[in-house]
């Protein structure tokens, strides 16, 4: 484990993944951006800064809360279905995104929203407590705190727990070995489809996110889902779902499952409507007819778009009303009873003993109250 992982809540942890320049300004290299630095300066994320000669992580410890919920909401459907994920998240992010759904947390500015803290040692304690099968980092992006997230990870894993990094996926080249070495699986959210979308409504671009996909599905072992928002009359036209979906297929393969879930408004995009679901079933049946396999809907009541199926007979292996798994009928190699397709995904111990999931239960878990700095 890092040196540096018992370190105090709230004290001045050191960040790395940043170089001098030769003007005397630091340049952060952890994400695309590149922020450069002068001293006393923050990032576009608001949560690295440069104090003095140092670079530090200034959420380092510190939550905007814990809470143990079901796997399904992270979205993951093929990852350990039925178990419980004790989810935290900090503040800022590397986004702009004008339809951030948790822009409370993401967009804060005020540390003493970060209301929780905790070691990482204390995290993986508290998931393993309370029988958690592993632990998310998600609310806002974990790439921006990834020393805190890495070192999270390192204390799960050495309890036997699983990690999650819910994200954007905007993260550097040299840095994302690092991170995603320490994740089990994730969720990256492909906001969109082009790089108009991405400049002018993330304040970011397609391309990073779309080169992080492509080194995980072909060069680790995380277990990957997608999600895409679709809102109205931005990114949710049949060209461009079908654009999604094709790259999707072709370059990450077909059964990686891709969830699209339904926006509300908030956010600097409060006047636009939320997503009907025929819009959700429509971009599914699209995503489908290009020959993907695990296609859901989310933040939706849609129980046929909640079901996983077997892409090799047609079955419905796992059927869910929202997060609640209904019928479970994976054999224990994770496999069609029927016609012994393996459904694509994670499961052993969990999935097997799957006749008491966890349910669609939200937990509140309070750890540790941290002081003011």
């Amino acid at each position: 484990m890092n040196a540096n992982a018992g370190a105090s809540i709230g004290a001045r942890y050191p960040a790395r993944y940043w170089h001098r320049l030769d003007d005397g300004r630091y340049q952060c290299d952890l994400c695309p951006r590149l922020c450069k630095l002068h001293p006393d300066q923050r990032g576009a994320c608001f949560v690295r800064m440069r104090a003095g000669d140092e670079m530090l992580l200034t959420t380092y410890g510190r939550s905007s809360g814990f809470c143990i919920d079901p796997i399904e909401k992270k979205p993951l459907n093929h990852f350990f279905p039925g178990s419980s994920v004790l989810s935290f998240g900090t503040a800022g992010c590397n986004l702009a995104c004008k339809f951030c759904q948790n822009w409370d947390i993401s967009k804060s500015r005020d540390l003493d929203t970060l209301m929780d803290a905790a070691s990482a040692d204390e995290i993986a304690a508290t998931a393993q407590r309370w029988g958690c099968h592993s632990v998310a980092f998600t609310y806002n992006d974990p790439v921006i705190f990834a020393e805190y997230a890495i070192d999270v990870a390192e204390a799960c894993h050495a309890r036997g727990l699983k990690t999650v990094a819910v994200t954007a996926g905007y993260i550097s080249e040299c840095a994302r070995h690092d991170f995603f070495s320490h994740m089990d699986a994730a969720n990256v959210n492909l906001k969109g489809f082009s790089d108009d979308f991405y400049v002018k409504l993330c304040g970011a671009h397609l391309q990073p996110v779309l080169d992080t996909l492509t080194w995980l599905k072909r060069e680790t072992t995380v277990w990957l889902e997608l999600t895409t928002l679709l809102i109205p009359g931005c990114n949710d036209t049949d060209d461009e779902i079908r654009k999604l979906s094709h790259w999707v297929c072709s370059t990450l393969g077909a059964d990686v499952p891709l969830h699209f879930s339904a926006f509300h408004p908030d956010f600097k995009m409060a006047d636009v409507p939320a997503t009907p679901l025929d819009t959700l079933r429509r971009a599914r049946r699209i995503a489908r007819d290009t020959g993907l396999q695990h296609v859901y809907t989310g933040n939706v009541h849609d129980s046929d778009g909640d079901t996983s199926y077997c892409a090799g007979c047609g079955k419905a292996l796992i059927v869910r009303d929202w997060y609640e798994i209904r019928s479970y009928r994976l054999d224990t190699a994770g496999c069609c009873p029927r016609c012994g397709t393996a459904l694509a995904g994670r499961y052993g111990a969990v999935g097997a003993a799957i006749g008491k999931p966890f349910g669609a239960r939200r937990i509140p878990v309070a750890l540790h109250r941290p002081q003011r700095t």
